[in-house]
């Protein structure tokens, strides 16, 4: 008889026992009956990162469980903090925390505390712009975030190209698409948003390439909202699709639509707050080209939605990490660092909000690679890594507290203002 694992234990809460089970394959290729648990041992899984050693505890809301931990790895002791969220209780909620606009930053502290979060994370990595990302002279850095963004069910904006992100090198098979979030079923999922959509006009049919992004692919055209705020569009036609420091492209036009309709076609990049019915294209080099036909007066049509396996009531970028239990084959095994993450367990009936500190003595952080370890110990079939080092921040509002505060110690020595998180909440 020979014994494989076919399924993954769940594990309900932070630090109870976990269960591997297995089935049993007999001769003939017949399936028997489940044989049973068997405990789970330290393997290739764990990535080298000992057990959390739960420090602290405390029922934060219904369905909200917050835990401090000590755990280690090639960087020495590490410390962190850990908020558990039961999806299936009706009285908790977990959604998009985001600044005013799409290029914008806020501290994660402020933006919990502005909508009465009892916890939250930081999310994406963004165009942050002090010495980072921001190589093309005299181009505003504009504080967007990589990958897509829902909220409320809302696309808010998709992804940049794989050569204009930020952060460690993506594992194989992944993509700036790819994302966390909450979906209609009111569980938790990793999945991939794509972006369709047309932009129609008697002259010219030609496909949406971006939505209210900071890079666009060569060649192609974007649109930019409301939702985008008033820093410049400029640097969305900076870079190239494998380098983000490539010089910005000199054959860019830009069309602004009113209602259905041209008002002005203008070959520079520009700034400046869209009003609510407007939408400004943008595009460069081939999509410029076709953009240039259009003439105040003309009709245009500019339709778009996220395509994929799930319907996120919110969702935000990360990079996957963590897969039925087991680390993604191309992580970084040798810079400890802060670092934060989101992992989704129990059939999405769970989600894990996870800082490690670092850059310190009394904590040195962890190793992507560690860090998918550490999600699959907490509990965590499933895991996305988030924005780490500076931006790393966890705030929590415990019971009788006024506001949440920032439970980690921030390596920056201060909390840093992100582009945008994941908060969670109480319903009334």
């Amino acid at each position: 008889m020979i014994s494989r694992p076919v399924y993954r234990g769940l594990l309900g809460r932070a630090g109870s026992v976990r269960r591997r089970w297995s089935v049993c394959l007999v001769a003939g290729g017949s399936w028997a009956a489940l044989c049973g648990a068997v405990p789970a041992v330290a393997d290739a899984t764990t990535a080298g990162v000992t057990a959390p050693e739960y420090t602290f505890t405390a029922k934060v809301a219904p369905g909200v469980t917050f835990r401090t931990f000590a755990t280690s790895g090639i960087g020495g002791p590490a410390l962190g903090d850990l908020m558990t969220i039961d999806l299936r209780d009706p009285r908790v909620e977990v959604g998009l925390l985001r600044p005013p606009v799409v290029a914008a930053r806020r501290t994660v502290s402020s933006m919990a505390n502005a909508r009465h979060a009892v916890g939250g994370v930081n999310g994406d990595f963004f165009n942050i712009g002090f010495n980072i990302g921001n190589t093309q002279p005299g181009v505003e850095a504009t504080g967007s975030p990589v990958g897509p963004e829902v909220d409320d069910g809302r696309p808010l904006k998709a992804a940049v190209p794989a050569g204009q992100r930020f952060g460690p090198e993506l594992p194989p098979a992944t993509t700036t698409e790819d994302v966390i979030g909450v979906g209609e079923d009111e569980r938790a999922h990793v999945a991939r948003l794509t972006l369709q959509g047309t932009i129609r006009s008697r002259k010219a049919t030609l496909p949406l390439r971006g939505l209210n992004q900071y890079a666009l692919p060569v060649g192609g055209a974007g649109a930019f909202t409301s939702d985008w705020g008033g820093v410049s569009r400029r640097r969305a036609v900076c870079g190239s699709d494998t380098d983000r420091d490539d010089p910005c492209s000199t054959d860019t036009a830009e069309v602004t639509v009113r209602r259905g309709a041209v008002v002005k076609v203008e070959e520079a990049v520009g700034a400046g707050a869209i009003p609510p019915d407007t939408t400004v294209l943008v595009g460069r080099e081939k999509a410029a080209g076709a953009l240039r036909t259009l003439r105040p007066g003309d009709r245009v049509s500019v339709r778009y939605r996220f395509t994929g396996p799930e319907r996120f009531r919110f969702a935000l970028g990360g990079f996957p990490i963590l897969r039925d239990g087991v680390p993604l084959d191309g992580l970084d095994t040798r810079r400890p660092a802060p670092r934060t993450a989101a992992g989704v367990g129990g059939d999405g009936r769970y989600l894990y909000l996870v800082v490690v500190d670092g850059r310190s003595a009394r904590s040195g952080g962890l190793t992507v690679a560690e860090l998918a370890g550490l999600l699959d110990r907490a509990g965590a079939d499933d895991a996305v890594n988030l924005d780490g080092g500076g931006s790393s921040t966890f705030v929590a509002r415990l019971p009788g507290e006024p506001s949440a505060t920032v439970r980690n110690v921030p390596s920056d020595g201060t909390e840093r203002a992100v582009a945008n998180g994941i908060g969670v909440f109480t319903r009334r």
